[in-house]
This record gives C-alpha cells, structure tokens and sequence, in this order.
C-alpha cells in the first residue's frame, strides 16, 4: 500500500472498482475508527496497515467531484470503444418539491417577516406529536386562564 499513486497496483486501486470498500471506508471515516475494528478483526488501535487505507481512501476522495460524485477516470476519453460509466437519468424527488414550493410561497409573502425562515420535512408523525402538543398546551392555558 505504500507504492506512488499512479502505481496500477498502488493505493487506491482497489478504491476505484471495490464499491464494498469504498462504502466500509466511507462509514470508518464518519464514525473516526480503524477499518480492522469496523471488519470486527481489531481491537481499536490503528496498524499501518489501517492507516495506509485511510490515507488511500482520502486520496481517492480527491478525485470526486463534490457536485456529481463522479472521477475524471470514469469518463470516457476519446479512445474507441469506450462507453461512459454514467448516463444521464432525470427523477423528480417530491420532498424537494414540496420544499421548493413552500419556499416559494414565504418569498412570495411580502407582509410576512420571514427572514430566516428555514423548510425542512419532518416525519408526519412527529408534526402529529407536535400539533398534539400545542393543542394541549393552549387547552391547559385556556382552562387556567379561566379558573382565575
């Protein structure tokens, strides 16, 4: 693992076609533990080996474009016969629609002061729980209010 990068067998080769590592790698990098401990084979410490990985998969990182994910080497270059690893697909997500057009509307409120406002989904459960909640928030308020 400690040949130079353009090495074909070097580090990061294995990244650029193993999606299974990628993702293991991925997860150890959130979580800031050793491979060996995530594959259940180590006892937490961080071998050469671990970090040779680490270092790797930081290094592959630098070739994915932050915006579509994809690597330069991916593309096809000119050469004949070559097909492009990616096609282009169009999918409409609807929780971003849903925000777009909630978005809209506030912008289009202008009696409304909604600097700062922020949309955001939340589990149609949990907004239940929250409505519940000012309901008998304001019914305790109403009967305290009249009780004086």
């Amino acid at each position: 693992m400690g040949r130079p990068a353009d090495d074909p067998h070097g580090p990061g080769k294995r990244l650029s076609r193993d999606e299974r590592l990628r993702g293991e790698l991925e997860l150890c990098d959130r979580w800031g533990i050793p491979h060996s401990l995530f594959r259940g084979i180590g006892d937490g410490t961080w071998t050469a080996r671990d970090r040779a990985k680490a270092l790797a998969y930081r290094d592959y990182q630098r070739t994915v474009c932050p915006q579509c994910g994809t690597r330069y080497d991916d593309w096809d270059h000119g050469h004949p016969g070559e097909e492009d690893a990616y096609a282009i697909t169009v999918q409409r997500c609807v929780g971003c629609q849903v925000i777009a057009d909630k978005q809209a509307d506030l912008a289009s409120d202008k009696d409304a002061d909604n600097n700062g406002m922020k949309v955001a989904l939340i589990p149609a459960a949990t907004a239940a729980a929250i409505d519940a909640q000012k309901e008998l928030a304001s019914t305790r308020r109403a009967r305290t209010t009249d009780d004086d």
